[in-house]
This record gives C-alpha cells, structure tokens and sequence, in this order.
C-alpha cells in the first residue's frame, strides 16, 4: 500500500467489544509515539446477544451501558465515539478486481480515486440486503502486471485495483447501532471481530507471511487470514463455547451456571488416563447445591466437551479450504477469544487443522490488568489499536479505517479514507 507521513492518532480511544458472552469496554490514551495505554476497562456478562446478534434490545443495552461505566469510572471521563466490533449479520468476505483507463498517462492520486471508488459498492452476492463494513485494497496492478503496493508516479494504460470487500446484514448492523446509540454513543468505526482480534495479537512477520487468526468466542467462532501484511478473508461461524456449555448442562442435566463452572475448572479439549479415575460433583436441575452429591468421572465431561469442539475445528477447516486462502494463510494459526483457553483446545486444534498453532494475547499495548491480559480481550485491544494507528500506518499494514460515520449514514464513503491517505 501507500505509503505516507507515519502520523499515528493521539488522545483519547474508546472500543467496544459486544459479545455472545461478555461486553467490554476499554478506554485507551496515546502518546506521541502513539502508544496506546489502558485507562480504564469495564467488562460485564453479556445479556440480549446471541451468535452474536441482538436478541433483546433492552438487555443488550443494559449491559452496554455497564462496561462503559465501569470503563469510565476507571478512567475518569465520560464517552462520546467508540469503536465497536462487529460479528453479527453473517459477514461476508469476498474479493474484487477493478479497472480505470489511465490513457498512458502517470498515475496520479486521482486515478487511485477513481479505481477504487468503482470497488466501492459490495457485491451481496445472492445475500440480499446488506451493508459494506470494510473496503481494503490489498493491491494495485498497472496493464495487468500486478503486485503493485504504490502505483503513483507510474506509467500505463490501465489501472487496477484488488479489494477486500465484507458486507453484513444492514438489519443487524442497524440493530447494532441503534443500541450504541440508545447509549448516548456514536459509533467511529466497526471492525470485524476476527480482524481485531488479529491486530492485536499478530507479529508483523505473521502478517506479511500468511496466518489465520481464529477467534474463539461464545456464540461465534471467526476466522481472518492475513497475507503480505493485510487481511485477505475473513469468515464467522455460528458456534461458540457457549455451544459447549450447554452441551455440558444437557448432558450431565446440571444448570447453565454450573456447566460454565465445571468446563472452566475441569474440562478440556483432550483426555488422559487419569480423568476416569477423577471424580467431579456436579449439582443437578431442580436440586439444592447441598443435597445429595452426584460425581462422575471427569473422563465423561471431557468426552462432552471434545466432540463439539472438533466440530468447531472441522468448520474452521472447511470454510477456509472452501475459501480457496488455506495454502496462502500458511501453517500459521493464532488462536483468541475466551474457548481457546480450555485446556487442550491449541493441541486440538493442531490436531485437526494440521498447522502450527499459538494461543494469542495482546500486543502492543500497557496498562492492562493481569485478569484483562489473555486471549479472551484481543478483539477489545485490537479495537484500540484500529483506532491507533491512522490512516498512514493503517494502509501500509492493510487495516486502514476506511468508512467513517457521516451524515449520509452509517458508513461513509471510501473518499474519506482517500484524502487521508493520498
């Protein structure tokens, strides 16, 4: 991409994780260097969500309105702009070549407007009504010749751009921004969960050499694949750890509460010989927590929680050699979101998507709490650092913000991110 002056954003940043599980808020400030430091974080369970979409307006909107004040408490003041995630509308990632006639003529920063407004409408793709989130270039090509990162002062007859398009259902981002903004909030940018969630745990040789990130959350499971420095693909499945727990509560006729209990302390992704020999109490429906107890072997709650688990696994695997990106991403996987810290889930994974896998956790970043520091916070952090870097960086790296609330709606359009870029 284009490079530019290297300007990094300062000040104040505010991002908003809104998920299946959990909604949290953190408030970042930056310096010169544009280093991003933790102020104040507030994160609660989530209500009104599922897979995540909104299913209760009210309830998504209490729990919005919790993170955020425990955020602003810490930090000391109060919000106006976030930047929120988005993994609800069955995003949809796809890639588009577009053309312009140049006449033989250098490339000027006109001609990069022109070719890259043409990619600025999503294709739906049989889906029906839906919304641009994103709109990436990812390279230029000049008379066919392709591979081209700044193609200004070139010379040619075409110019050629390729774009990483994701669309979202615009219901459900519109049900998304009506809740932020029955929060007194405005919504400065969305980013896919996946997408985030890679910016924040990444290295740049990860990056530029291809990796799938994928982000285990509660009623989600997204992927993203990075390649010569920015996002290729993206993808979300509708399965989550909170499919494992109520695998847990069906199976062992223990309440919700208590299957999250006992998959946290007990479960894991893989079994050994000793887990038949161990035994676990758990509570059952209906009964008092001091009744009668009832143990099973911890063999049995693990033999619930690895099937759904390597069905997570077989999707992921499926949808990425379906996209065609399996080989470019590499045998590089980052595994975040809060289902990747059950034990055994990274050898599992290893298992399945024969590749090379690491748990992922925030880069780049200080000032967070030790409890705020794992897996299951890379898409809030991730978030900042969208914010952080600008639209100079952004670009380079591929993850430049490129629609912005404006008075015609809720994204604007690819104009904004080409005067701040070009």
């Amino acid at each position: 991409m284009a490079k530019g002056n290297g300007k990094t954003r300062t000040g104040t940043i505010a991002a908003l994780d809104i998920g299946s599980s959990k909604v949290c808020c953190v408030i970042a400030r930056t310096d010169q260097g544009g280093a991003p430091r933790v102020v104040g974080i507030g994160h609660v369970v989530s209500k009104g969500l599922r897979s995540g979409a909104i299913t209760s307006m009210d309830d998504a909107e209490a729990s919005i309105l919790a993170a955020i004040n425990g955020a602003e408490k810490m930090a000391g003041e109060t919000l106006a702009k976030v930047v929120v995630n988005c993994s609800a509308g069955a995003p949809v990632s796809e890639t588009i070549g577009v053309e312009v006639a140049i006449a033989g003529h250098e490339v000027s920063e006109t001609d990069i407007r022109r070719v890259l407004d043409q990619g600025r409408l999503p294709r739906t793709n049989g889906h029906g009504d839906r919304e641009l989130v994103h709109s990436i270039p990812v390279g230029f090509s000049i008379d066919g010749s392709r591979g081209i990162r700044d193609p200004r002062g070139m010379f040619g007859e075409r110019l050629g751009a390729s774009m990483h398009m994701v669309t979202a259902a615009a219901s459900a981002l519109r049900n998304l921004s009506t809740v932020v903004q029955r929060c007194h909030l405005d919504i400065e940018s969305l980013v896919v969960s996946p997408y985030a969630s890679g910016l924040s745990t990444l290295v740049e040789d990860e990056m530029d050499l291809g990796v799938t990130v994928i982000d285990m959350g509660g009623g989600t499971t997204s992927l993203a694949v990075f390649f010569d420095g920015a996002v290729v693909h993206t993808d979300v499945a509708p399965i989550g750890g909170n499919h494992v727990t109520s695998d847990i509560a069906r199976g062992l006729s223990t309440p919700l509460a208590e299957a999250e209990r006992l998959k946290t302390l007990h479960g894991s992704a893989t079994s050994s010989a000793i887990d038949e020999r161990e035994l676990i109490d758990v509570p059952l429906v209906g009964e008092e927590r001091r009744g009668a107890p009832n143990h099973v072997p911890k063999s049995f709650l693990n033999q619930i929680i690895q099937p759904r688990l390597e069905e997570t696994f077989e999707v992921v695997r499926a949808r990425l050699e379906s996209s065609g990106y399996d080989k470019l991403a590499g045998r590089r996987v980052v595994l975040t979101g809060g289902a990747s810290q059950l034990q055994g889930v990274r050898e599992l994974a290893g298992l399945i998507l024969d590749k090379q896998v690491r748990l992922g956790r925030p880069l780049r970043i200080s000032g967070l709490p030790e409890a705020a520091s794992g897996p299951a916070f890379a898409t809030s952090t991730g978030l900042v650092g969208y914010a952080v870097a600008g639209p100079t960086d952004a670009a380079r790296r591929g993850h430049a913000p490129l629609m912005r609330p404006t008075s015609d709606g809720l994204f604007g359009r690819i104009g904004v991110w080409l005067k701040e870029n070009f």
